[in-house]
């Protein structure tokens, strides 16, 4: 019984969260009620709060929710980078997930053009969801890294420098395609873009 209350539990969560970025992205997130959520998914307004205390939690819940089975679907693909093709490879299956689901292009779609983002809601999502954001531009420091050591790029290599560059690249790329989908063939040009960073460290040794 005990197990079958907490299956339930975690069933009305996410639906919860299915719930609320659908109205999020339909009325606003200020717009947004709980009591509006509630009736949604056929529930009390009670079983919403049970969940979750206010609003900004609810959206730390959705982003770390989709942000979370991205990357777990990735790593499991590609759990380690050892050079700058599995690298390459990393970028590219995060690509592919992108461009295959709706689910993931409309909270993404809702997260960088649809959020009224305020500056205390940054703050709160970014501290609560640091490591998950930074996941990305954490895996492009640690294969560069492990580069340098193997001497596959110079020793003045600055990494901190090109993982910026690899991660702003990315961003804008995804950027693009969730806003204009289709203006370029986004796995080519993503593909592409690295190949122009990588040619550049190349021409760097």
């Amino acid at each position: 019984m005990a197990r079958r209350t907490k299956e339930e539990a975690e069933q009305t969560r996410l639906e919860i969260l299915k719930a609320s970025l659908d109205l999020f992205s339909e009325k606003g997130y200020s717009k947004t009620t709980f009591d509006e959520i509630a009736k949604r998914i056929n529930k009390t307004k009670g079983a919403v709060y049970w969940h979750f205390r206010n609003k900004p939690d609810l959206l730390v819940a959705i982003i770390k929710d989709a942000i979370t089975k991205l990357n777990e679907h990735v790593c499991m693909i590609m759990p380690e980078t050892n050079n700058i093709n599995d690298l390459k490879k990393y970028f590219l299956y995060h690509a592919q997930l992108i461009e295959s689901s709706p689910e993931l292009r409309k909270f993404m779609f809702f997260a960088l053009y649809q959020m009224e983002w305020s500056e205390n809601i940054y703050k709160k999502v970014n501290k609560s969801l640091e490591d998950i954001l930074d996941g990305p531009q954490k895996r492009i420091k640690e294969t560069l890294t492990i580069m340098k050591k193997r001497g596959e790029i110079t020793k003045d290599t600055n990494i901190d420098e090109i993982s910026e560059v690899f991660f702003c690249f990315w961003k804008g790329a995804v950027d693009n395609e969730i806003l204009r989908p289709g203006s370029t063939k986004f796995m080519n040009f993503v593909s592409k873009g690295f190949d122009m960073i990588i040619g550049r460290l190349k021409e760097e040794r």
